[in-house]
């Protein structure tokens, strides 16, 4: 019988009391039946790495898990993926780090990973890989000999040629893309890019959402990424009950609540967002005293130097703009970057006036449609959203801003705490029904649909590259 065999950096096996909710976790939920295999990397580091996978059974679903080394980490985690493809991908080509040793470790560690999952992988499996990690683990898998249905979603943004370019290795890393046979992105502006750096710098031939390059097609297609927005607003009703989302509620005194909640990272525009705050507090000064801002963000990827520096800044920025603004009994920036449990950042959402989601570059921003699933009807809060995040194509009726411009990101600040009710209203039912239909499970159909057909379909009649 054909399985469905994901794949991932990371697995997130579930424990004994319950599963990991990591963000690729809760968005396959519904492909995690009985049958299907999560392939990836264990989270642990080993003198040596392992021949074969280690396998756990967990409600029908099989978690096959490797090991990497240190010195295998190092490349292909912290160094190729992380300091190369991260920063280009989101447009930050001044940190960007290139050092070919750690590409070459990036491709030992795909090999690695081909060769592991070949030894458990059956040939009518269907193959779903995931993320900037695992580019070149398509073309790989082809030369173990596997033929069946071989998918890929990239879960960040792309880039232009133009932008694309700067990286010496990109031609290569365009073409494994198009060993799948499947691509999708989270918007279509992030699959045409794929499709023009495919014909500007291989010479493909593109034709609407089909790339043809020696001999053979493959499909890139956009598939935006959603949430289980149901069971989301069930969390944001029943915390109502959870004591720390009572405490933030007393501690208010009545006070609008603004929120933020981003992994620490330098494409959330975080110091643009902090900036914001001090000059809502300058330009609108009937603000003063009437506002909280809490930043939840929990600290990622602490061996690289970008991301210590960020944290410094945030710090300085905290206590300056709280010892500029605050009093004896309001502090206006509340910053924790401590992790919060799904349950009670949804009860946060929901008594939140105003969600800022003002990332430099991001491919979606799931954080968008959790704030707008968790807010109540009769008395919705507003959505400030960045015109760069993949979620400014789907959620129109938010505050739509330039994340660069913190000018811009306060004035939708005082728009938003003084918009009527009856607007407030008209924009959430509008964002809410998107949120309803875009859903993780929406997700999932599409792409697996496509993958299904893919392969059977016939690429449009066109002479080969």
């Amino acid at each position: 019988m054909a399985r469905l065999v994901i794949i991932s950096n990371r697995v997130p096996i579930p424990k004994a009391r319950g599963a990991s909710a990591g963000g690729l976790a809760v968005a396959l939920r519904d492909l995690l039946t009985p049958g299907t295999m999560w392939f990836g990397w264990s989270g642990r580091l080993a003198s040596e790495p392992a021949l074969e996978p280690a396998i756990v059974e967990a409600r029908g679903v099989t978690y096959a898990t490797v090991d990497l080394t240190s010195e295998d980490y190092k490349g292909y985690y912290v160094g190729f993926a992380n300091g190369a493809l991260w920063p280009l991908l989101h447009f930050r080509l001044g940190l960007m780090q290139f050092r070919r040793e750690e590409y070459e470790a990036y491709l030992a560690v795909n090999r690695s990973f081909a060769a592991s999952l070949g030894t458990v992988l059956q040939p009518d499996d269907s193959v779903w890989a995931h993320d900037y990690h695992l580019i070149p683990f398509g073309r790989m898998l082809r030369e173990q000999g596997f033929h069946g249905p071989l998918g890929f979603f990239l879960h960040i943004p792309f880039a232009p040629p133009s932008m694309m370019e700067a990286l010496p290795v990109a031609r290569e890393l365009i073409a494994d893309l198009c060993a799948f046979d499947l691509v999708g992105f989270q918007t279509e502006e992030h699959a045409r890019d794929f499709r023009d750096c495919a014909q500007r710098m291989l010479g493909a031939a593109v034709q609407g959402e089909w790339v043809r390059l020696n001999g053979r097609s493959m499909r890139a297609f956009a598939d935006p990424i959603g949430i289980d927005a149901e069971s989301f607003r069930q969390d944001a009703v029943r915390s109502v009950n959870d004591k720390m989302v009572h405490r933030v509620v007393g501690s208010l005194a009545g006070r609008a609540l603004a929120i933020g909640v981003d992994r620490m990272d330098y494409s959330k525009g975080l110091p643009q967002r902090f900036e914001a705050l001090a000059r809502l507090l300058e330009k609108h000064q009937e603000h003063r005293r009437h506002i909280h801002f809490l930043q939840i963000c929990p600290r990622s990827r602490e061996e690289v130097d970008e991301y210590r520096k960020l944290r410094t800044e945030l710090d300085r920025l905290t206590g300056r703009i709280n010892g500029r603004f605050s009093d004896f009994d309001w502090t206006p920036l509340r910053y924790s970057t401590r992790t919060a449990p799904r349950s009670q950042l949804a009860g946060l959402y929901r008594l939140s006036r105003i969600g800022v989601v003002t990332p430099l570059r991001d491919g979606m921003n799931l954080v968008a449609k959790e704030f707008i699933a968790a807010q109540p009807e009769d008395d919705p809060g507003v959505l400030i959203l960045s015109k760069f995040a993949g979620a400014a194509h789907e959620l129109t009726e938010a505050l739509i801003v330039n994340p660069f411009d913190p000018d811009a990101i306060a004035d939708a600040m005082h728009v938003a705490l003084t918009m009527p009710a009856p607007e407030r209203k008209d924009r959430h039912a509008a964002l809410v029904e998107k949120v309803f239909r875009t859903t993780a499970g929406a997700y999932c159909k599409n792409f697996i649909d496509a993958l299904s057909l893919v392969k059977a379909q016939a690429a449009p009649p066109r002479a080969a590259a």
